[in-house]
């Protein structure tokens, strides 16, 4: 368990900050007429805890258009609890704008932040993300420099209207796509679609990736409670925005950082929520790279043995029927953690000042159609499932809430996509031969593949079997999926194509069973045929000699260890600057 108990509460001479501003020498003669440069009075920025408001905002960061409101009700915040608020933008990163994926830069958000709090006059951080690989890459950085930070989350967008219909932003998407190419939408009526599938400022209101992190997040500890939920354009979004810049100036004082509060039962309990909110499959690699960074051991079988005794009962897209706005008006998070109190360590402490089991204190579920009993699920195991066998040694998943039944015990045969651009040009050719039993297989879409392991796991059904009205196939890649897809699609094969993992040794005729009860996923073909195959086998060139995307490829870690850099893995304290 981290230390929850601070040995003293910190003085005005123990703040980072006073390394720079405090020495009566030249450079601090220096930093202190910067400031006076930029308006700031001594009472304002001296002796005060100071506070960088780290906003990864973008005209194209659709996600965050209200962060710049927010950032006046942090600093107001801040101010009134006796900080000083400096906003530092940093990477915005678009999970809908940016190619060839967001993941691609999560960890170029992670290494950012870091050097930005490690290179400034900062004692405390509030960590402004919502959109899927912001929040994992802002706490990355953060959890490694080890300061005081509070993530305030984006929040759900408003719920999507077409006529008498709600929609969910992704799962509908989806839905309607495969409606369309099947000749059973027309052209209006798409383009109703999507001027009201996206209403409002804020991430998807379904249960994808960012609501599912923000969830985490809450759980974990690192953000005030009730706090996950709030939609973006709610008026108590903007109060808690406050509340975010009034307790951070008290966790610099309390030195409260993210060491105390990030332990093995803290992620068990995260690991618990995501299973019961049948969240986002990208969750598990997210989480295994924050508790990299903690220095926290956890591994893939820690899901699996959690998503056994976890039942899913929180009933929102796309495994259920409701949105984020529902999941807030029933209770949020905290309702969700009093039903789940029996799984949870509830001693974990948090960056409220309180433990988890005191936040959630008091909290009820308003809705039980919404965040359902224990003992009324919607499915008695979690959310994913870890599968194991020859074609996936080091592990893969998939989420069997959001899978056809009749298909998590299939055997079929491959038809295989070397690449994301084979699969478009072949997928909905009629000569192809495609039928309703045969397993998709998309190689090279991994973390070195793609480059970033893009969301490419959900293959679309040929067009052909969607106006046969198949919606279903079963599907694997070493991609990720949309934490707003559906489908029997296994995802994050690892080792990878690209590295020679055993799915570059597949060959379409071959023929795969999978079996999610039993964890399994094989290529039914002999031991000594698939080793051949692999000594066959031959790399692609490299597709970077220089910049970023070299070391991208040449440092980023498999799926099942969180596709962080391996030379971002937590290995000590940072050092902070030693020139002043």
């Amino acid at each position: 368990m981290a230390d929850t108990h601070s040995p003293r509460r910190l003085a005005t001479g123990d703040l980072r900050s006073q390394r720079w501003f405090a020495p009566d020498d030249l450079r601090s003669f220096g930093h202190r007429s910067r400031l006076r440069q930029m308006g700031y009075s001594a009472d304002e920025a001296e002796g005060r805890p100071v506070i960088a408001i780290l906003n990864s905002w973008s005209d194209l960061s659709q996600c965050h258009t209200h962060f710049p409101e927010r950032v006046a009700e942090v600093k107001r915040g801040v101010w009134q609890a006796g900080g000083f608020p400096l906003e530092i933008p940093v990477l915005a990163v678009s999970e809908m704008f940016m190619k060839p994926t967001a993941m691609f830069y999560r960890n170029l958000l992670a290494l950012e932040v870091e050097e930005v709090l490690r290179s400034h006059p900062v004692d405390g951080a509030v960590l402004m993300g919502g959109c899927d690989k912001t929040v994992p890459g802002l706490l990355m950085g953060a959890i490694t420099m080890d300061l005081p930070v509070i993530f305030l989350p984006a929040g759900p967008m408003l719920a999507g209207r077409h006529r008498q219909e709600r929609l969910g932003s992704g799962t509908d998407v989806w839905k309607y796509w495969a409606q369309r190419q099947a000749g059973c939408l027309d052209e209006c009526v798409w383009r109703q679609l999507e001027e009201g599938i996206a209403r409002s400022a804020g991430t998807c209101m379904t249960m994808g990736t960012a609501s599912t992190l923000a969830s985490l997040v809450e759980t974990l500890g690192l953000m005030l409670p009730g706090a996950a939920t709030i939609p973006a354009v709610h008026s108590a979004h903007a109060r808690m925005a406050a509340a975010c810049g009034r307790r951070i100036v008290e966790m610099v004082w309390e030195d409260l950082r993210p060491s105390r509060i990030l332990s093995a039962a803290a992620f068990d309990n995260a690991i618990v929520a995501d299973m019961a909110l049948a969240g986002s499959t990208n969750a598990i690699v997210h989480l295994l790279a924050l508790a990299g960074r903690a220095g926290v051991p956890l591994t893939l079988d820690r899901f699996d043995e959690l998503s056994r005794t976890t039942p899913v009962i929180a009933n929102l897209r796309p495994a259920g029927e409701y949105l984020m706005e529902d999941f807030h008006d029933a209770g949020g998070v905290p309702a969700l953690l009093v039903r789940l109190a029996p799984l949870l360590d509830l001693s974990c402490p948090t960056i409220s000042g309180k433990t988890l089991g005191e936040n959630i204190a008091g909290a009820e579920v308003i809705d039980d159609r919404v965040i359902r009993p224990l003992d009324q699920p919607l499915a008695r195991a979690g959310g994913t499932f870890v599968l194991r066998g020859n074609l996936a040694p080091d592990g893969c998943v998939i989420k069997p809430t959001a899978a056809e039944p009749r298909l998590l015990a299939h055997t079929g045969r491959a038809v295989v996509f070397d690449s994301y651009p084979d699969m478009k040009a072949r997928i909905d050719d009629p000569a192809s031969g495609i039928t309703a039993d045969d397993v998709l297989v998309l190689r090279n879409a991994g973390p070195r593949g793609a480059p970033g392991m893009p969301e490419w796991g959900m293959l679309p059904i040929p067009k052909p079997l969607l106006e046969q009205g198949v919606r279903d196939m079963v599907r694997i890649s070493d991609a990720r999926m949309s934490g707003t897809s559906y489908g029997t699609c296994v995802l994050h094969v690892a080792p990878e194509a690209a590295v020679g993992g055993p799915l570059a040794a597949v060959q379409t005729g071959d023929r795969i069973r999978l079996d999610v009860e039993s964890r399994r996923l094989d290529l039914l073909v002999d031991d000594a045929e698939i080793a051949r195959r692999l000594t066959a086998w031959q790399p692609a060139d490299p597709r970077f000699s220089r910049g970023y995307g070299k070391l991208f490829v040449d440092e980023v870690t498999q799926a099942n260890h969180g596709c962080d850099f391996r030379f971002l893995e937590r290995s000590g304290p940072t050092p902070d600057p030693d020139i002043f």
